[in-house]
């Protein structure tokens, strides 16, 4: 299996697209490549998702682009003819699992409780995303977590920002953080993309 945190190689910030149009999409993976990021996970929420996969892919030839929020076999379907090098999901089932074990780029499924770890790791993952962190027992629950699953490791998303990321990254079982507070939705509405690259470039120094 693909590890995940092998293709971020040393980037511990996993930034999230999520925008209306492909234009914009590209202008927040140009913004965010400017600031040394090389890999980003667009959120299949908007009617533009896949497009702006499509065309990150073609215009910026070096940079990894991903998936989220793939819930089920036809969405999966669609990501990976997109061109996704990995795909990330919000939660998890045993359908959802079996479709993705067939896929040939890494994938970081999400989990919110014990039973969704157990599940993913029955499944041969060791890595996920825990989601929405803030919401499921953050750092209190990675550390009472580490002890159970000493070998799996998390990239927490949802309620993660400047200010509280590194009481994230400073735990042994998190090798990276996922959120949206790096391409603020007001930024990308007022097209100011340097502040993006700013805070690309604040929140992947650890």
């Amino acid at each position: 299996m693909n590890s995940f945190s092998n293709l971020m190689g040393e980037q511990t910030l996993l930034p999230i697209i999520q925008a209306n149009t492909v234009s914009q999409g590209v202008e927040i993976g140009k913004a965010m490549f400017a600031a040394g990021i090389n890999l980003v996970e667009v959120v299949l929420r908007t009617e533009a998702s896949l497009d702006i996969i499509k065309a990150l892919k073609n215009e910026l030839p070096s940079l990894k682009v991903g998936a989220g929020t793939v819930i089920d076999a036809d969405i999966l379907k669609q990501a990976l003819a997109a061109g996704s090098d990995f795909i990330v999901t919000p939660t998890i089932s045993s359908e959802l699992l079996t479709h993705l074990s067939t896929c040939n780029v890494p994938v970081l499924p999400g989990v919110s409780n014990a039973a969704n770890i157990l599940l993913a790791r029955e499944f041969g993952y060791k890595e996920v995303k825990l989601f929405p962190a803030s919401l499921s027992g953050g750092t209190a629950f990675l550390t009472a977590m580490s002890s159970i699953f000493q070998d799996i490791t998390f990239c927490p998303t949802g309620g993660i920002h400047a200010e509280n990321k590194h009481e994230y990254l400073e735990l042994s079982n998190v090798f990276a953080v996922g959120g949206t507070w790096v391409a603020k939705k007001e930024w990308v509405e007022s097209e100011d993309w340097t502040q993006i690259s700013a805070a690309c470039l604040s929140a992947n120094q650890t």
